[in-house]
């Protein structure tokens, strides 16, 4: 290769030793190595310039080179001289595309259980449901609603909630299954029961 049209990797293929470029092109497809590493050489600093100038990010834009011309040893193959088209315009266009995919990538995505309507709905059903569960336990009988408040809001065990009321364990037992059944009969009835209860 021409030593001239070595350095001037810098430059277009437009602007110097198109000839030089259209063979090593051939070459390439055909698998010669040195032929990509003319076209690395040429065409890298345009491509991280390119990159650069949409990642605005230099570490970035290293990545994008490795990555085009990674792309460019398989896609090579089906490059296609057309006219005025010129091999640079074709590898610019693929690091364009693989500017934007990166871009896209790191692009952090809304996800719609968090916007701000989204959350407001949220809010409001928990508020219903804080008082379709307030309405029911206040329907159960004072004993029954204190052992199902000790049990599942406080955590007690039906141990502790025996001793702290001064009941048998079986007792306690009873009157929760009783006090959760019209729990979640109430519940069913608003509409408000989770559907592992309701069922």
């Amino acid at each position: 290769m021409a030593q001239g049209c070595f350095h001037s990797k810098r430059t277009l293929d437009t602007e110097r030793c198109p000839g030089e470029v259209a063979r090593a092109v051939a070459r390439a497809k055909q698998g010669d190595r040195a032929a990509m590493r003319f076209l690395y050489l040429r065409y890298s600093d345009n491509v991280y310039g390119y990159a650069r100038s949409i990642v605005h990010n230099d570490h970035d834009a290293e990545d994008i080179v490795q990555q085009v011309f990674t792309r460019v040893l398989t896609a090579i193959e089906s490059y296609q001289t057309r006219g005025s088209v010129p091999f640079s315009a074709w590898l610019l266009r693929i690091a364009h595309n693989m500017a934007i995919d990166h871009i896209r990538r790191r692009r952090p995505t809304v996800d719609e259980a968090h916007t701000p309507l989204a959350e407001e709905r949220c809010e409001l059903e928990a508020n219903h449901l804080r008082t379709q569960l307030r309405d029911a336990l206040a329907q159960l009988p004072d004993v029954q609603r204190e052992i199902v408040v000790l049990r599942h809001l406080a955590g007690f065990s039906p141990v502790e909630i025996a001793e702290r009321l001064g009941r048998s364990e079986d007792s306690v037992h009873g009157l929760h299954h009783r006090g959760r059944r019209t729990l979640q009969t109430a519940l069913t009835h608003a509409g408000a029961a989770p559907a592992t209860m309701a069922a």
